[in-house]
């Protein structure tokens, strides 16, 4: 794993002499460029297999969410919402209202294909199952970790995905509220959004810059 150089400054020819250089931010970076995907990650597997699906073996349900005002008044209602039979009501209901992103999401058929309109657009909705956030999510992760080196082999990459998706849908362990609410919205259904004023540190230049929309950079 690449560490970065104890930075200590020339004061004079001596300390040269001895071995101790400046090292400018521009040569840090040039640094870490140079050693991103070197010495990748391995990853090994615990709860999946390579070749099946994370949830392999998951046994799953279909559940009504809903919340009703005292007067009896629903005031939401989701249904068909897909989770592991083990879990609870209470987690059911915490994924459909908070955590399931309401719009955006190309909508599937029963065989996994696209749902199309009259006019051949694609039918967008609600996500519905765990499955498609623990996706999202660790989907996201893993495609940043490619994009930068941080996995030794396409099959560890592979890996992570497959066992973070799995752990997301056992529950195992799993991000905070704000992951969930931004995390892989551009990576999975191209979802971007108006800009919210955040920022972000170019990875080529180190430049701060104003992200220019809500997904494709997000700020969990």
């Amino acid at each position: 794993m690449y560490q970065a150089p104890k930075l200590t400054p020339a004061t004079s020819s001596s300390d040269e002499d001895r071995g101790h250089f400046e090292v400018t931010e521009m040569d840090l970076h040039a640094r870490i460029k140079t050693n991103i995907g070197r010495k990748g990650l391995k990853i090994s597997r615990v709860f999946t297999q390579e070749g099946k699906p994370s949830f392999e073996g998951i046994n799953f349900d279909k559940r009504i969410s809903k919340i009703v005002n005292p007067d009896g008044k629903v005031v939401f209602e989701m249904k068909d919402v897909e989770v592991p039979e083990n879990w609870s009501q209470v987690a059911t209901d915490i994924l459909a209202q908070k955590y399931l992103r309401k719009k955006g999401v190309p909508q599937l058929d029963e065989a996994g294909k696209a749902k199309l309109d009259k006019d051949g657009r694609p039918v967008l909705g609600s996500e519905n199952s765990i499955k498609q956030a623990a996706r999202r999510l660790a989907g996201t992760w893993r495609h940043w970790g490619e994009k930068y080196g941080y996995f030794d082999s396409t099959e560890d990459a592979q890996a992570f995905q497959d066992e973070v998706e799995y752990s997301i849908i056992t529950q195992v362990a799993v991000p905070n509220s704000p992951q969930w609410f931004n995390t892989g919205l551009n990576w999975a259904y191209g979802i971007t959004g108006d800009a919210q004023g955040h920022y972000y540190a170019d990875p080529d230049t180190g430049e701060v810059k104003l992200s220019e929309d809500a997904y494709t950079r997000p700020q969990p």
